[in-house]
């Protein structure tokens, strides 16, 4: 009978593929020292692609000791934050395991964010240096002195690139909007003179322990500001021996990644990056993930591996060249962040002959807590698949979070496991409500069937996910309110097309005065990323309300459908 499966009884365990263990005996070994190993290991294999120029594991390894010798030389510190605001390029992954390395801690930040946006991250971070791009230098810069931000060390997209594409960048990257040039300011460095004179130095020794914060990842909510994730050394290095055990027959050594997730997101940085410096796998990076550089890059290089959002699939699959391109290198192939309509998984498996397998995780998670078993195991249409090696879960009433609902029945999903963050930086309150008793409380609503697959029923918190992207209502709710002629504003998430959702903004406009839709879009565009901006805006001369004044979005959905 269903009723007497308990959550305690691992159900899902039974569904594992054949060779996937319920529990793992973890390596204690970081990510520094696993790039090392790997180095060891595969020392001639290219590690990174980036249009066609190749880093060998070797290399890599070698040009992190000589950034983690410049950054030691900028009085940069074990516990200290560096920040890192770059897309899917050599210099992030190397600045990443760099200040790894040398025990400070990486802050991730999206190179499509605001200032707004970038300045609170940088503050409550603490961070004393920052990464970019030659592109975002001249805003950086301005930026810096309302930070603690010293040092800031700028790349460009032309520094790694092959004959001849690296002579003919210098000539067209900055009429084509890819390069700019940065004026010289104090403690300003570009990316490979640092490399270049600190090459074949090496920063001090510091030991590393699995219970060290090694990164801040940030996420937000639909009340206040966006938080920084505390995750651990542990939590990514088990979170990357979780994932490996998933996929037993992707051996290490043999595999090519298609790096199109931003390593800036958890999601990415976890099942791409990370992951494939563990196994030994090249990694094609892919800066700017649409349909066509994707088509390019698996034409090229014919990757094995992809792990991906819905609207990267979609894009793939409406992509002019679909039928002419040959897909079938793909072997395996991860979903996140939205479900995957099912039309989609078997149009892509058809092309490719991969197999996608459909997850489910948090940035609170490192991110991965469920996935649907790979090869001849079980998946299930609209689920978020099992948990996976040594994580648990359970569903338990929405309003006291202390009972345990019955197989079936909704309830606030709670996980646990090693890749569970340690909390959120300076908010003991939040990181208490979050975490309770060992287990972290997602927010999310879900069921559980009698095989132990978890399906994701709806939203506990208001966030939009579009193309990939998290939006949290409250941070473009906070930029109308700051209009001056905005009285109410309330921001929900619409069905769109290509990327899932879109954001759709309610107006009230203050008595007396006149704005347009024109005149708000024009006032997001400074204040928050592009994939934020609004889809539709409607003006309302009042907000549906609750008898204590809360604006009822369940009754604004409904009329949006």
């Amino acid at each position: 009978m269903a009723e007497s499966i308990g959550y305690h009884d691992k159900p899902w365990i039974k569904s594992y593929e054949k060779g996937v263990p319920a529990s793992i005996n973890y390596k204690t070994i970081c990510l520094p020292e696993i790039l090392s190993a790997t180095a060891k290991m595969f020392p001639h294999r290219p590690a990174l692609i980036f249009q066609g120029y190749v880093v060998s594991f070797q290399q890599l390894d070698t040009m992190v000791d000589a950034f983690a010798a410049a950054l030691s030389d900028f009085g940069i510190k074990k516990g200290d934050s560096v920040a890192i605001l770059l897309p899917n390029l050599i210099p992030c992954v190397v600045s990443y395991y760099a200040i790894l390395k040398i025990g400070a801690i990486a802050v991730m930040n999206n190179p499509l964010y605001s200032d707004r946006e970038l300045h609170h991250q940088f503050n409550d971070s603490g961070s004393k240096a920052l990464i970019t791009l030659d592109l975002l230098a001249k805003r950086m810069v301005d930026l810096r002195p309302r930070t603690a931000i010293r040092q800031i060390v700028y790349t460009s997209i032309g520094d790694y690139l092959p004959f001849p594409k690296n002579w003919l960048f210098p000539l067209v990257g900055k009429k084509k909007g890819l390069a700019a040039k940065v004026a010289p300011a104090p403690d300003i460095f570009k990316w490979k003179a640092l490399i270049s004179r600190y090459a074949g130095k090496s920063a001090p020794a510091i030991a590393l322990s699995f219970d060290d914060v090694a990164q801040y990842q940030y996420t937000g909510g639909t009340t206040g500001v966006s938080k920084g994730v505390m995750l651990t050394h542990g939590n990514l290095s088990k979170q990357v021996q979780q994932i490996e055990t998933w996929f037993p027959t992707f051996p290490k050594g043999t595999e090519t990644m298609l790096g199109a997730l931003p390593f800036f997101h958890v999601f990415g940085l976890s099942t791409s990056m990370n992951l494939a410096i563990y196994l030994g796998w090249t990694n094609i990076l892919i800066p700017k993930p649409q349909p066509e550089p994707l088509m390019e890059a698996i034409s090229k290089f014919h990757p094995t591996f992809a792990p991906l959002v819905p609207t990267m699939y979609i894009g793939l699959l409406n992509h002019p060249n679909v039928a002419t391109t040959d897909m079938s290198s793909i072997k395996g192939c991860f979903s996140g962040s939205a479900p995957l309509p099912v039309e989609v998984i078997k149009e892509f498996e058809r092309i490719t002959g991969g197999i996608i397998v459909e997850g489910y995780g948090l940035t609170e998670t490192t991110p991965v807590t469920h996935i649907n078993p790979f090869g001849e195991g079980q998946r299930k249409v609209g689920s978020i698949g099992v948990p996976i090696p040594d994580t648990e879960a359970k569903i338990v009433d929405i309003e006291s979070g202390t009972i345990e609902m019955p197989v079936g029945q909704p309830g606030e999903l709670a996980v646990r496991g090693p890749q569970v963050m340690k909390g959120y930086l300076g908010k003991p309150e939040e990181t208490a409500h979050t975490l309770r008793d060992g287990w972290l409380f997602t927010g999310d609503i879900a069921s559980m069937d009698e095989d132990g697959y978890f399906f994701i029923v709806d939203r506990k918190k208001d966030m939009i996910i579009s193309g990939g992207y998290n939006i949290y209502p409250r941070d473009v709710e906070e930029v109308f309110f700051e209009h001056p002629k905005v009285l109410e504003a309330c921001v929900i998430g619409i069905p769109h097309p290509s990327r899932g959702e879109a954001v759709k903004v309610y107006v009230v406009p203050k008595e007396g005065a006149t704005v347009t839709k024109e005149e708000l879009l024009e006032f997001c565009k400074v204040r928050l990323a592009k994939y934020k901006w609004p889809e539709e805006i409607e003006f309302r001369e009042m907000l549906p309300k609750s008898n204590v004044g809360k604006i009822l979005k369940k009754d604004l959905r409904a009329k949006s459908v």
